[in-house]
């Protein structure tokens, strides 16, 4: 056994049970409880206890490569017994669904990229009620979005879903009367460092309005601009905790901030494109989450001495070049927004985003 290997990925099991949308906290009694290999890479299965008076449960991480300390990103448990006796088939199933997890993430996000102007977020709602009418009378007198074509909708009695075609795109809005599942919310909320209380708030919501914009008619541009209409106009809900994108969860004043700028006939960059930032070893990193909805590459800034706020400048000003403009970046070329200043761009396998991004040296 690699000890070296084995303390690595004690760690990151240990760090993947300790975040907010699983144990919330460190477990309570941690122990490897046996390996084993699979397509050519190396596995540690765990056996922990979320108290010290608690059941054993079954935990695996890995994915190394010979005697690699990083592994693929196959960390999960889903707190299930742990059982001596068919630990290892239990892992491996693990395994198996957590690489089929990531290959069907994968292909969608290439998707996005390759069919860009759809967009879908979610309204998080505190109560199980939300006011149709309100709604529809706030986008109409807002934003001038009505139904071009009211009568494909006839006898529609549903009070808990809207399809609007607007400009050659539809919109489509429903009424969703439960959290969303699997705890995806509460897991992408950890990922918005300003939003301090962001999971406990988002722990709260027990219902959700989905609003998708769909067309090829209009630009990824236009559609950006019209689902960001959508979400302020189901802003003026009562109750409303966030707004889930896929990737993040806003805290709606932050988001209501930044949609002012379709008042001054602005793109509305942070609403559409997250930029997170964290802390490596080496300096500060960055990253944007949403340029594949628009069909560009997510982009990262890896170990930088820059200050957080120039950090963030950066890359949304990047981000929104890139897509006002309809600017493809590429490998080897460089980027800047001053005559001397040439940033370096490679392309490689995401650190903080899924599939492949844009490093860009600063």
């Amino acid at each position: 056994m690699n000890k070296e290997q084995l303390n690595a990925a004690t760690e990151d099991m240990i760090e993947w049970l300790s975040h907010p949308a699983e144990l919330g906290k460190a477990p309570a009694k941690i122990e490897c409880a046996g390996e084993f290999d699979l397509y050519e890479m190396h596995y540690y299965i765990f056996k922990y206890k979320k108290s010290m008076l608690g059941k054993w449960l079954l935990g695996v991480c890995g994915g190394y490569e010979e005697n690699e300390l990083e592994n693929c990103g196959h960390v999960f448990s889903e707190m299930e017994e742990y059982n001596e006796a068919t630990a290892v088939e239990q892992a491996t199933a693990l395994v198996e669904n957590v690489r089929q997890y990531y290959m069907d993430r994968e292909n969608e996000l290439e998707k996005r990229k390759e069919n860009p102007g759809t967009f879908v977020n979610y309204v998080l709602l505190s109560e199980v009620k939300w006011d149709k009418a309100s709604f529809l009378r706030d986008l109409n007198e807002t934003w001038g979005i009505e139904d071009e074509s009211p009568e494909d909708n006839d006898g529609d009695e549903n009070d808990n879903t809207i399809v609007i075609s607007y400009k050659g795109a539809m919109l489509a809005v429903s009424f969703m009367p439960a959290p969303i599942p699997n705890g995806e919310a509460e897991y992408s909320v950890a990922r918005n460092f300003m939003w301090k209380d962001g999971t406990e708030q988002v722990k709260k919501h027990k219902a959700h309005i989905l609003i998708a914009v769909i067309g090829k008619e209009l630009s990824p541009v236009e559609n950006g601009i019209t689902l960001v209409k959508a979400v302020v106009s189901a802003c003026k809900q009562e109750g409303v905790l966030g707004i889930y994108t896929g990737d993040i969860v806003y805290e709606p004043t932050y988001y209501l901030k930044f949609s002012e700028s379709l008042k001054e006939d602005r793109f509305p960059i942070s609403d559409l494109v997250w930029v997170g930032l964290y802390n490596s070893e080496n300096g500060l990193c960055g990253y944007t989450a949403g340029m594949r909805n628009f069909g560009y590459d997510e982009m990262e800034v890896l170990d930088s001495g820059a200050e957080p706020i120039e950090l963030l400048d950066l890359l949304t000003g990047i981000a929104n070049y890139v897509i006002t403009e309809d600017v493809i970046l590429n490998e080897g070329e460089t980027i800047g927004f001053t005559a001397e200043q040439k940033l370096p761009i490679t392309k490689s396998r995401g650190v903080a985003v899924e599939g492949d991004s844009l490093k860009i040296e600063y």
